[in-house]
């Protein structure tokens, strides 16, 4: 009832709250810069280029023969270099664990090494301490409004206040506390009058590389605006001021790009209807079932496995769950994306889940 009571109050902070304002619309379509990879050793020396079948970015139209690298600095400490696309600390980035013993991931920082755009990354295993893990990992910036029928939009953010954010549609993005850990997203004109539609990613900051993680404990529309409740923990499963990066996106991939991709999609397990979208095959088309053990769900994207692509998950509901990858995804042209989520033992545990999943054309 107290974090019930809390929601409400964070409504009503919302309704007040103002935003920050986009930036001036630009001459280039949402994604400005972008890049995803998937990191499948993180014990790799500096600078190891990245799985080639699982990694894209905005450079590769004027520097095709470049490809993503990574470099491990400590236990469970990584960074990813995405070349040519360098912007400072703008935009979003987010990370998925790929693995089945718990462990989890956080963005350190992300910055600017000569031409470069570095993404830092840190993992843990179940209690907290540094560790190793597979993960996924992308990195976006856009400007400019776009217009009406799709959507884009997102947030740095939390303990910190508004850093930065995006909104495709020219309005702002504001966010209010409401709790040790815990904050509301309200992103104007982003969906669809009444329904809940498109799909949340959350990722957790924490400069320090102690261990948080971020989720979203629920999502809903108020008119076409989209309201977020993000929860975040540490080690011990206690909720804890961090900040974090949240994205939105629907009608559009997870990097806030359109045509290209034209082969992308998202499912949210506690919703229907728009939550569960597929660009060529349209609402409702994937699907997800069950495995073992209880915990393990296949999501399958019908049709959308094609070339290079990338995948993210966000877990979603109350308590200190989390959810992430299982193994990375194969094509069939499906593409099956197998996630799991845990306790905050590490034991997998039946939870709702945002997956998001997209190719490179």
């Amino acid at each position: 009832m107290r974090f019930r009571r809390a929601v409400a109050v964070a409504l009503a902070a919302l309704s007040a709250a103002v935003g920050l304002a986009p930036p001036a619309p630009a001459a280039a379509a949402t994604a400005d810069r972008w890049g995803f990879a998937y990191v499948g050793d993180p014990t790799v020396p500096a600078w190891t280029t990245l799985d080639t079948t699982r990694q894209w970015g905005s450079w590769k139209s004027a520097f095709p023969a470049s490809w993503a690298q990574g470099a491990k600095l400590a236990p469970g400490r990584f960074l990813v270099r995405f070349p040519q696309v360098g912007a400072g600390s703008r935009g979003v980035p987010h990370v998925t664990p790929v693995n089945r013993t718990g462990h989890y991931c956080e963005v350190v920082r992300w910055y600017q090494s000569g031409t470069d755009e570095i993404v830092d990354v840190q993992c843990h295993k179940p209690g907290g301490t540094r560790d190793d893990s597979p993960f996924t990992v992308l990195w976006t910036t856009s400007s400019g409004v776009l217009p009406a029928g799709t959507a884009h939009a997102y947030l740095q953010g939390g303990v910190s206040g508004v850093v930065q954010s995006y909104n495709s549609t020219g309005a702002g993005v504001s966010l209010a506390p409401f709790g040790v850990g815990q904050w509301s997203v309200k992103l104007p004109g982003v969906g669809l009058a009444g329904v809940l539609a498109g799909n949340v990613q959350v990722t957790a900051i924490q400069p320090n590389a102690g261990p948080r993680r971020c989720k979203v404990y629920r999502w809903a529309p108020a008119g076409t605006d989209v309201v977020v409740y993000v929860s975040c923990f540490d080690q011990a499963g206690a909720p804890v001021d961090t900040d974090f990066a949240l994205s939105y996106h629907r009608g559009r991939s997870v990097i806030g790009s359109l045509a290209p991709p034209k082969y992308f999609g998202h499912l949210a397990s506690a919703a229907g209807g728009p939550t569960n979208d597929n660009s060529l095959l349209g609402v409702g088309a994937n699907t997800i079932a069950p495995l073992a053990p209880a915990g393990r769900y296949l999501v399958t994207f019908k049709q959308l496995g094609q070339k290079e692509t990338h995948a993210q998950v966000t877990a979603q509901g109350f308590g200190s769950h989390y959810c992430h990858l299982t193994q990375p995804w194969s094509y069939a042209p499906d593409a099956p994306v197998d996630v799991i989520c845990f306790d905050n033992a590490g034991v997998p545990t039946p939870h709702d889940v945002l997956v998001a999943f997209t190719s490179r054309i």
